[in-house]
């Protein structure tokens, strides 16, 4: 029976009233200095204790390199690894710790402590990504502690944090220009606890026939009611209309054209993107405090594209389709207006729900507990249009999937003098159903349901003797729920794929033993029961599972000179990304691609590096960055050789570098900036899951910001 968001919310406030009647609530003070909110990590004091690896990504650092994509942002942190796609970051692939990358799947992200993927049950996947511009801070948790959040334990935890609604009136004006056409426009301006967020940017992709322009605005309030009860309102809107192709490149193609080509010129990408929040902050007493999001958003996307990848049979049916996809192979200039057919896959998504948090300070330590209630419906449609700018056609694809979840943890970290031990435990419950309508070729319904639980436990211990140096050590279970579509098929029968299970294990230290110098390390060891490979139109491997093991080091470190110079740098070093056993098909239990037990798993590079020396004198602050990562295969056989479609065979390893230079004219509240990404302008290959995609060419910029 489905519960609803009224009575959860209704239960949860009685339960924790009745816990706070033995408090005084005369002692307490006024708690909203801060914005209500859920932070995965907190403080940099809070994160230099915690007991899993942690990273915080802060302001300074993306406004002082002029951070353009979230892809970038994260490059900073070790252990993660962010494949390029278009150019401008929308569609980030992520990858923490070696598990493959593609639409962040493997990845929980977070907005405020509030699911920022439009299907985090149902479908986790990145069709959609904020402007990097809207956040003020990123929080990247891995290890024990992530079993606060849910439902993705398997990778870490992305939250992006939004800036906070200023009391006193101010804010800024920017402009940023460059090449190939990049314009970025932003106002952030605020005071009375209110602030509007607004950013427009576009410009050209990584490839020829390439185009985005995106709309980002946000609206938040934040008000203490009293001493006691504080809310933060938010309200935001995305928009994207861009001219995107989905298809790579093959190999004869990459090699006659280039990296830039692409031959698509009526692929059209859309989307728009609701979503509002209430976040209430309840300080029951001095000790004990509930925070209650409530949120909802609403997506939704259409991308008409003639070609899914670059296999020539793939291409979308219709006149003289076919000769196209053959030229292509054959690595010929061929006019695609030709093929009178192409695909619009059509999606929309609306999610919602409501996630209360205890939060109580104790003898001996703190008890954080929570439940949520959170509901997913997607409606799936697919056209076939009859040319190639068609933007209508017969329906090959019409369907429903809800998914319903509810979950709950508990966590209590036990403080024994320099000691704390956490152990914490979450229980999942997921409910999805799929109905398949009629089509235009078939009138059948059907109809499927399919129900999950499990319980996910950890634990986790710190050892902080002073506020230099923190030991830390953590082992929990990893968890993913599948796919809807994974556990029911078109026919509304169930398919036997399970849920993706690990033990994970790390062992790291932090030390800052003085203000110039900080590191943190973290050994780490993921050993998966069962992992999935999505497997869609996209993907050159059909839908698989199998058992995997990963390990390696990541070490972050910064050191600052007294003579303005300093520098830093993000390390991950992974040397097991091993296939256990053969990844098999789960609809024909049939090997997958030449996968075998002792092969390196594909996308998972051995080493990665960020490293950036800058210096600071004056109003002057200049940076120069390279970021490499090492090579990488594409598929499970290890394939060294590129096949001709170019979605198989090695990736190899490439470096590139950014700059930034900023000149600050305090007498004119104005900043002057230049700033160059992949400055060298090096093509390289970052992708081959559905043909050769490269990395974004060298951009240069200029822009001035103004602050009120």
């Amino acid at each position: 029976m489905k519960m609803t968001l009224k009575w959860i919310n209704a239960a949860v406030l009685s339960a924790f009233s009745t816990i706070a009647l033995s408090d005084d609530v005369s002692q307490v003070k006024s708690h909203f200095l801060e914005v209500p909110r859920v932070d995965v990590i907190g403080t940099k004091d809070q994160q230099f204790k915690q007991s899993s690896t942690s990273t915080i990504i802060e302001q300074q650092e993306l406004e002082s390199a002029h951070v353009m994509t979230t892809n970038e942002a994260l490059r900073k942190v070790p252990g993660v690894v962010v494949r390029d796609e278009e150019g401008f970051g929308m569609r980030p692939n992520i990858s923490i710790r070696g598990l493959n990358p593609t639409r962040s799947t493997k990845v929980l992200l977070l907005e405020d402590g509030i699911p920022l993927a439009y299907a985090p049950y149902g479908d986790n996947a990145s069709y959609y990504y904020p402007a990097i511009d809207r956040f003020s801070s990123i929080e990247v948790l891995k290890g024990a502690e992530q079993i606060k959040f849910g439902p993705q334990t398997i990778g870490g935890v992305i939250n992006h944090i939004t800036p906070n609604a200023p009391q006193a009136f101010g804010g800024y004006v920017s402009a940023t220009a460059g090449n190939r056409d990049f314009l970025n426009t932003k106002i952030n301006v605020g005071g009375n606890g209110m602030l509007l967020d607004y950013t427009h940017k576009q410009g050209d992709g990584g490839r020829d026939n390439t185009y985005h322009n995106v709309d980002d605005l946000n609206f938040k309030l934040t008000k203490a009611i009293n001493d006691y009860h504080g809310l933060t309102f938010r309200a935001n809107y995305f928009s994207e209309d861009s001219q995107v192709s989905y298809s790579g490149l093959t190999r004869a193609e990459y090699i006659n054209f280039g990296g830039r080509y692409n031959p698509f010129k009526r692929d059209d990408f859309e989307t728009t993107r609701y979503g509002t929040s209430v976040t209430h902050d309840w300080q029951i007493s001095s000790d004990l405090s509930l925070i209650t999001n409530y949120y909802y958003s609403y997506f939704t996307r259409d991308w008409w594209r003639q070609q899914s990848n670059s296999s020539a049979g793939n291409i979308a049916t219709g006149v003289g389709c076919a000769a196209v996809g053959n030229g292509r192979i054959s690595g010929l200039a061929v006019d695609t207006d030709t093929c009178q057919g192409n695909q619009g896959r059509l999606r929309t998504y609306d999610t919602y729900g409501v996630e209360p948090r205890l939060s109580w300070s104790h003898d001996l330590g703190q008890l954080d507990m929570g439940i949520k209630a959170h509901y997913e419906e997607q409606r799936r449609v697919q056209k076939n249009g009859t040319s190639a700018s068609a933007r209508d056609g017969a329906i090959s694809e019409n369907n429903f999937r809800e998914t319903n979840a509810y979950s709950g943890f508990i966590s209590n970290r036990f403080d024994f003098g320099d000691f704390h031990l956490t152990p914490a435990i979450r229980y999942e419950h997921v409910e999805n159903k799929r109905k398949n309508g009629a089509t235009s070729a078939s009138s059948l319904v059907t109809r499927g349901e399919s129900t999950i639980h499990e319980w996910v436990p950890g634990v986790s211990l710190a050892y902080t003797p002073n506020d230099q140096y923190t030991v830390f050590a953590g082992v929990h279970e990893g968890f993913a729920p599948p796919r809807t579509e994974d556990l029911i098929g078109a026919n509304g029968g169930s398919v036997d794929v399970g849920v993706e299970k690990s033990k994970n294990y790390e062992l790291g230290f932090r030390a800052r033993p003085n203000k110039a110098f900080s590191i943190e390390s973290t050994l780490f060891y993921n050993d998966f029961d069962n992992l999935i490979a999505v497997g869609s139109v996209a993907s050159n491997v059909a839908l698989s599972e199998g058992k995997a093991k990963f390990g390696g080091l990541e070490i972050l470190g910064r050191y600052d000179f007294d003579n303005g110079l300093y520098s830093r740098i993000a390390y991950t070093w992974l040397p097991l990304a091993e296939q256990e056993s053969p990844f098999r098909n789960v609809l024909t239990n049939a090997i997958v691609g030449g996968s075998a037990s002792g092969n390196r798993q594909p996308y998972a590079p051995k080493n990665t590096v960020t490293a950036a020396f800058g210096y600071k004198l004056g109003q002057w602050d200049a940076m120069i960055e390279a970021v490499h990562v090492g090579r990488q295969y594409a598929d499970f056989a290890e394939t060294k050789v590129v096949d001709i479609t170019g979605q198989f065979g090695e990736i190899s390893s490439y470096t590139i570098y950014n700059a930034a230079i900023n000149y600050k004219m305090p007498a004119y509240k104005t900043t002057l900036f230049l700033v160059g990404k992949n400055i060298f302008d090096k093509e390289y290959i970052v992708d081959r899951t559905r043909g050769i995609l490269t990395g974004m060419p060298a951009l240069i910029q200029v822009g001035a910001r103004y602050d009120f």
